[in-house]
């Protein structure tokens, strides 16, 4: 139930991010990067987001089951590296944009 949930979540998240907006059409390079780095934040906040939301619900719901335990455990790590990567996508980004020209 946990995972059809997660996957519809994912799936409705995925397809608002990728309806293409025509007032921002991007006429540069810069904007294309600038475009590119704001959807892959998004996108990377919102997955972290979720998986900390798996990760609580599988905590409470645990029971004190130290394999159910572990599982919880491995999404919030999951979650916080999410958050990192979205953190470091701007620097990625920059500098993706400064190889590129």
């Amino acid at each position: 139930m946990t995972r059809r949930l997660a996957i519809a979540i994912t799936s409705a998240l995925l397809a608002a991010l990728l309806v293409p907006q025509v007032a921002d059409a991007a006429t540069t390079l810069n904007q294309v990067v600038d475009n590119l780095r704001v959807w892959l934040i998004g996108l990377l906040v919102g997955l972290a987001t979720l998986l900390l939301t798996i990760a609580g619900v599988r905590y409470l719901i645990s029971g004190g089951d130290p394999n159910q335990i572990e599982r919880a455990k491995s999404a919030l790590k999951a979650a916080l590296w999410g958050y990192g990567l979205a953190a470091l996508a701007p620097v990625l980004v920059t500098v993706l944009q400064h190889v590129v020209g």
